[in-house]
Formats: structure tokens, sequence, C-alpha cells
């Protein structure tokens, strides 16, 4: 048995060897119609091998034949496994019918070959769909082909049942195991491949086990105790039988005997099997099977002391006795039946009926297991999927579950709820939509829009500002704060929407409160800095530009907390992005001071400031705007006005980004200095 087990382990080892080689070469790959003729051509070949080449054991031949077909329908191709399959199955039968190999159980072992390939087909298309079994179920998938094999010995040899059973009892176990094995193994192997084995030792928590897994272990663990309590059932019953016929039997031949004995006859034989012996006291037998062979005188003691016995009451030595009193004057004759010859048919019955339990609980376990996952799983992954659209925000998803009255409501409940919750929905996006209405009202009315100073021709102003929602977080500002000064402002909020805006308001509003109190930029913006920083639980910040022009010298003081480059065009010239200093952005550090810096104006100089959703304004082809664009088109039309500009670039920025999206608000301020002031 050692040698044998050794010999399966190394042709199971080579089956596992040739799946890790065949997954190797198609890893990658798609497997089109000549790898697939490939694979079953390779396994194929295996199996013919497995033929030719098996193992000796109990003067019988053992192989893993069946192996070849599942291994290559079950993890490459449904087609390479029906062509293994007949490869091997066809070659089994001409090997057994034309070159005497095996013969006795051709037709058994090239059924089983060919049928391992269209159930390896069937398991992958209709239970695994196109997936690698576990290695529970694989191991399963083996042991199971390698049952039917075992059964169809017994089926194609009811006139023979004593040799089918023989060959079924030596075979069966080996084959049954090392098939399993190579399957579940070869999984195991491409789960770890692939990234995908799992720990069968993990205890997973209920909520991440499928519901069929659930139901494919009860229903495996209550199907099983079933099967097997009937089997138990049975067999005791079978025993039973058995020995009240071997009763009968030995009965019926022991008075057969005694009568041709009494009648002068002493060349008689029992019928069916049974042996008998004509024993003298002194133990030695004088006629019957065993004629010449003494007794030993322990046994004869309990022949002695049990004459008189019926069959019915007397069992030892795994032989039942009959005395036949006054033959021959003391002489005792023994009839008798094995132990073996008692219970062979109960065991072939056995091993029969436990094979044609293993199909059918294999055959209701898998059509169980299948209708349900139909039935029931497929429609609730169906729900399921239907849900994850509508969670998602896909409200006008239809779910459309009809095959039973169960979920055919439970599908009209969702749509309803859905239904009901698009109503509520549309009712608060209607008044939202009112909201911010009036929220962009008042946002558009906390800027400046009058950009003429009645009086006042030593400069020329004009900005604008496009939100990305209804509402933003850019602004613009721009006021005197003393009669020869002007202060210029442009800022952008972190985020977007309300939020945004909200904190834009009170960016906005301490900028000016501080700047018109007086102070430098450097100063304003570090005593804004803190002032936005007390509370600021959202964790906002600002990016600002602020320039404080002397009309009366042109000279302007400015600060940049985290903002765009500035563009500057000096009278005659063409814009320049302004490399000025930054610092960081306001609220993000308390007591963060801004770098300050002075720019000289003079007549004709130009200024224009913008937040970064121009530069970084996207189109289709998920290109950036840019500031070299930015440049070119100020600088086509740095001969008109700053109030003519503005509209220029934003009917540029338009045309770029196309059909895509505006995800930054756009904000841009123009200043053109025109004259000093008296």
């Amino acid at each position: 048995m050692l040698a044998m087990i050794i010999k399966m382990s190394c042709a199971t080892i080579l089956y596992i060897l040739l799946t890790a080689i065949v997954y190797i070469w198609i890893k990658d790959k798609k497997i089109d119609t000549f790898k697939k003729i490939e694979i079953g051509l390779i396994y194929g070949a295996f199996s013919v091998l497995s033929t030719h080449y098996g193992i000796s054991y109990d003067n019988m031949i053992i192989n893993l034949r069946d192996l070849g077909p599942l291994a290559a329908g079950l993890f490459f191709s449904p087609a390479s496994g029906i062509i293994a399959g007949l490869i091997g199955g066809i070659e089994r039968y001409i090997a057994g019918t034309y070159w005497g190999i095996s013969s006795y159980t051709r037709i058994a072992c090239s059924v089983s070959t060919c049928l391992a390939g269209f159930i390896a087909t069937a398991m992958n298309l209709k239970v695994f769909r196109g997936k690698k079994p576990s290695p529970f179920y694989a191991f399963f998938m083996g042991a199971v082909m390698e049952v039917f094999h075992m059964y169809v010995v017994f089926i194609t040899h009811r006139s023979d049942m004593r040799m089918a059973f023989l060959v079924v009892k030596t075979c069966s176990i080996p084959m049954i195991i090392f098939t399993g094995l190579g399957l579940s193994l070869s999984s195991i192997m491409l789960q770890i491949f692939t990234g995908e084995f799992v720990n069968p030792f993990v205890k997973h928590k209920n909520e991440e086990i499928p519901v069929s897994l659930r139901f494919q272990r009860w229903l495996f663990t209550v199907t099983s105790l079933v099967i097997v309590s009937i089997f138990i059932f049975s067999y005791i019953l079978q025993s039973r039988s058995a020995y009240q016929n071997s009763c009968l039997t030995i009965e019926r031949s022991a008075q057969h005997v005694k009568e041709r004995i009494l009648g002068g006859d002493t060349r008689v034989t029992p019928e069916n099997d049974v042996d008998f012996d004509i024993i003298d006291k002194k133990g030695d037998v004088i006629e019957g099977t065993h004629k010449g062979f003494t007794i030993d005188s322990s046994v004869m003691s309990k022949i002695q002391k049990n004459a008189g016995k019926t069959v019915s009451d007397l069992i030892f030595e795994e032989r039942t006795l009959n005395r036949i009193e006054d033959l021959y004057a003391q002489k005792y004759l023994i009839v008798s039946m094995t132990e073996e010859e008692v219970y062979w048919y109960r065991d072939a019955q056995a091993y029969e009926t436990g094979l044609a339990d293993i199909l059918l609980f294999t055959v209701i376990y898998v059509l169980i297991a299948f209708l349900v996952n139909q039935i029931v799983v497929n429609n609730i992954k169906l729900i399921n999927n239907s849900l994850s659209k509508i969670t998602n925000g896909n409200l006008n998803e239809i779910v459309s579950v009809r095959s039973s009255s169960e979920f055919a409501s439970l599908s009209d409940d969702i749509n309803q709820t859905v239904l009901t919750l698009k109503g509520y929905i549309d009712a608060a996006e209607k008044r939202i939509e009112q909201e911010l209405i009036a929220a962009k009202t008042i946002q558009e009315s906390a800027l400046p829009k009058n950009f003429t100073f009645p009086g006042r021709d030593e400069f020329e102003l004009f900005a604008s500002m496009k939100p990305a929602k209804q509402v933003g977080g850019d602004f613009y500002d721009f006021f005197f704060v003393s009669g020869d000064k002007i202060a210029l402002v442009i800022a952008d909020v972190s985020g977007k929407g309300i939020p945004a805006a909200l904190f834009m308001m009170r960016s906005k509003t301490a900028i000016r409160n501080l700047a018109e109190s007086g102070g430098t930029p450097s100063e304003i913006l570090f005593k804004v800095n803190n002032t936005l920083c007390d509370g600021n639980d959202a964790e906002m910040f600002v990016t600002v530009w602020i320039g404080i022009l002397d009309m009366k010298t042109g000279i302007m003081k400015c600060a940049n907390a985290g903002h765009e480059y500035p563009a500057i065009m000096r009278a005659g010239g063409e814009y320049e992005l302004l490399k000025d200093k930054h610092s960081i952005a306001l609220a993000a550090m308390e007591n963060s001071k801004a770098k300050e810096y002075e720019l000289t104006f003079n007549p004709g100089d130009k200024l224009f400031v913008y937040t970064d959703g121009i530069p970084e304004a996207i189109n289709e082809a998920v290109e950036q705007y840019g500031t070299t664009r930015m440049l070119s088109v100020l600088n086509e039309c740095n001969d008109k006005s700053v109030t003519a500009t503005l509209p220029i670039v934003s009917e540029s920025v338009n045309r770029f980004k196309g059909n895509a999206d505006q995800f930054d608000d756009i904000t841009m301020l123009g200043f053109e200095f025109k004259k000093y002031m008296k």
C-alpha cells in the first residue's frame, strides 16, 4: 500500500505541475480557439498516458485518467475539457478492446473519462460561471467523478457481481481520494498565483458570508446526515438478512449431508459454498472439505462442549456448527460458512448503495444549489445592483425583478419608495433653488457694480465674477481709503458653493473694514488673518491680493497672501506676470505676516489680477487654459480699455473649455492708471 500511495502521489503532483505550466503559459493572454484546442490535446495526452502507465495495486491497475478533462474544463476552458475527455475516453476503449489493457472495465472507464469533460463543462458554465472552483468544490468534483466511475463498473457487470465488487473494493478509495486531492491542490495553487487565496480556517462575520454559501453549507450538512442515516439503517438490515440466510443455508446443507451419509453415501458435498467436515473424538478430520486436517484440542473441546446446539444458537471462530448425534459413534459433523461468504453480497450491496447515494446526493445538492442561485440569489443580486445605482444617485433606475410574487412585490415597493423620494427631492430642490437665487442676489449685491467715478479721471477700473455654482467663493473689491488712495482687492476662498460664499462675505467685510481704518497692506492682512482664524472650525482659507495706490505719487503698496501672480502692462508695452513675493493664505495659520512690496505706476500702465479659475480652466481634452494663453489674449487687446479687455478674456476662456464643465469660479479685475492726481 505504501508503494501505491507514493506512486499515486507522484502522479498527482505531475498533474498539478501540468496545471501550473499551462497557467503560466496562458497568463495574461486571451484563450482563443487554437489555445483551447491545444490545452485539450495536452490534458488528453496525459489521460492517455495514465491509461498506459497505470499503477499496480493488489492485482489491479489504478490511475488518474479522469483528472485531465476535469482540470482542463474547470480551470481553463469548457471546450478544452470536452476535447481532453473525448481523447482519453475513446483511447481507453480502444486500448481495452484491441490491446487488452484492463479490458474488464473498459466500458466504465471510457464512459467516465468522456463524461468528465462534459460534466466539467456544465459546472464551469452553469454553476461556477467561468470562475475557478474553490478547493472544497474542486475536491468534491474529483471525488464524485470517480464515484460515478466505480458505480458504472457495477452497472456494466450485473452478471458478475463478485468480480465487480472486488474491482470496486480495491480501486475506489485511492482513485477517489487522489483525484479529489489533485483538483483541490490545483485550485489552491491557482488561487495563490492569482492572489485570490482565502484561508478557509479564518472565521468570518455573519454579514461577510453570502446567503448562497450559508444555504449550501446547511444543505450539505442536512442532506449528508439524511443519506448517511438511511445508509446505516439499510446496512444493518442487510447484515441481519445475510446472517439469517446463511443460517438457513447451513441448516439445509447439514440436513442434506446427514441424509446422504446416513444413507451410506459418504461422497457428498454441501451446496452454496458451504464446507463440511466429519471429525472423530481425537479431532482428526476423517471426511469432508478438510480431510486429513487435525482440529486443535482447544477447538475440539469447544465442539464437544457445544454439541447439540443448533445453528441459530452458535457462532464462533467465524464458523457456524451443527452436530449430528449418533453419527459413526462419537464423531461430529461440522457444516460451516466463512464470514466472507456470509457477508460478501451485503458488502457488495453496501458499496453499490453507497456509491449510488453519493451520486444522488451530488445531483440533489447541485440541482438545489443551482435552483436557489437562479431563483433567489441571482434575483437578490439584481435588486442589490439596482439599489446600488439608486443609492449612488441614479433615481431613474427601475427595479424590475418579477420572477415571483415576492420579488415583484419587493420591486414595486422599492420603485414606489424611490418615486416618493424623487417627489421630496424635487420639492427640496425647488426650495433650495429659490434660496440659492436669493443667496446669489445677496452675494452679487455685495460686490461693487458701479465702475464709474464722477469727477475722478485718474484711473479706469472694471471687474467681473462668474461663479462655478450659483454662489461662489471668489470676490473682488475696490474702495477709497482716503481722498487720494484707492484699494484694489481680489480673493479666492477654498471650496465652492454656499460654505465658500459665507466665508467669502466674512473675508470681504473684514478686509474692507480694516483697510478703511488705515494701515499698510501687510498690516491689514495680518489683522484679517487673525480675525478669520478665530472660530474657523471648518478650516477654510482664502488667498488674497491687495494693492493700495497713492494716486498723487503713482506708488502702489501691495501684498500677496498665496494668490495668483498679477499681470502688469507698462505704457506702450505688453502684459507680463509679476512674480511677486507670496505669503501663506489667510486663516491658514495665526500671526502669519504678509510680505509687502511696492509698484510704481505711470500714466498708461495697466494691472490685471485674477483668480485661478482662469489658468486652471479645463477643456474636453483635459488641458489647462494656462497663464501663457491668458497673457497672449491680453496682449492681443492691449490697446483696448480694461472695460473692453475683460469680456474678451472671459470669451476666450469659454471657447477654450467648450462643453466641459466650469469647475472653479472665474474672477478678474482690470485697472489702468491714466494720470497723477493733483
